[in-house]
């Protein structure tokens, strides 16, 4: 046996571990979960059942704060929760205090910080971002490499395509002032933003509202409405058949 698993840790029926994986005290891990190499698992977190968990991946790690942070507090934090049928992929850190429902991908190198809710059925692409203080809700989308600023709300069924960029502060990092004004972006239910677009602190996109690929967001997005341009501008409505109402998805 080459994985170290702490005496205190509840391993479930058919659990199986690659070589030199780390759990540590208190860690419950469900039944039929599926484990990699080198995959570290840190103490009291908790795994549901038929989870996989790929190659280097660190779950629950504790926070790491600097001595000018902006948005890390000093918190006593609950453990982290995986839900079961969860993916967590090659080198995915998911720190202490998030919470991850069912039947969620974490692709390969993301990222999901402390203060956090991903919800069921959720896809967050290879390298994608989410700082703390985050909710993101059922069935959404985050494409490869998007960053999601500290607190931002994401409601059910959005989609984030690749090299999107979200901001919190207007200040660009000077002067106290900005501490009090940090506000992420809320996206609504069945929001889109394109690829490669930026979206600046406070914005709210409506629901069904749809951010052309390169766009500029300087203020909110009405609800079934495209905007496109630098800074984006009302474009057109979105088309009917391109709403979330007339897509017959039915969450499972």
């Amino acid at each position: 046996m080459t994985s170290v698993i702490h005496a205190t840790a509840k391993v479930g029926a058919g659990t199986t571990f690659g070589e030199f994986c780390v759990i540590g005290p208190n860690v419950t891990l469900g039944e039929g979960c599926k484990l990699g190499n080198h995959v570290v698992i840190h103490a009291d977190t908790v795994v549901g059942n038929h989870v996989r968990i790929d190659d280097h991946a660190s779950l629950g790690k504790v926070p790491m704060k600097a001595a000018n942070s902006a948005t890390t507090k000093e918190q006593e934090l609950p453990p982290l929760t995986v839900g079961d049928v969860s993916i967590v992929g090659t080198g995915v850190v998911l720190y202490r205090g998030a919470v991850i429902d069912s039947k969620v991908l974490m692709a390969d190198l993301s990222t999901v910080r402390e203060n956090v809710t991903v919800g069921r059925g959720t896809i967050v692409g290879r390298g994608v971002t989410i700082e703390n203080f985050c909710s993101v809700g059922r069935y959404c989308k985050l494409e490869s490499e998007c960053y999601l600023c500290a607190y931002s709300t994401l409601e059910d069924r959005v989609f984030v395509a690749p090299g999107v960029v979200t901001s919190n502060d207007n200040f660009v990092g000077r002067t106290q002032e900005r501490f009090k004004h940090f506000k992420g972006v809320t996206v609504k239910k069945g929001g889109r933003i394109g690829a490669g677009s930026v979206t600046l602190p406070g914005v709210t996109i409506h629901e069904d509202g749809l951010v052309a690929a390169g766009s500029t967001v300087t203020r909110d997005v009405p609800a079934r409405t495209v905007v496109v341009g630098k800074p984006a501008k009302v474009w057109r409505e979105v088309p009917v058949e391109q709403l979330l109402e007339n897509q017959g998805w039915v969450d499972a």
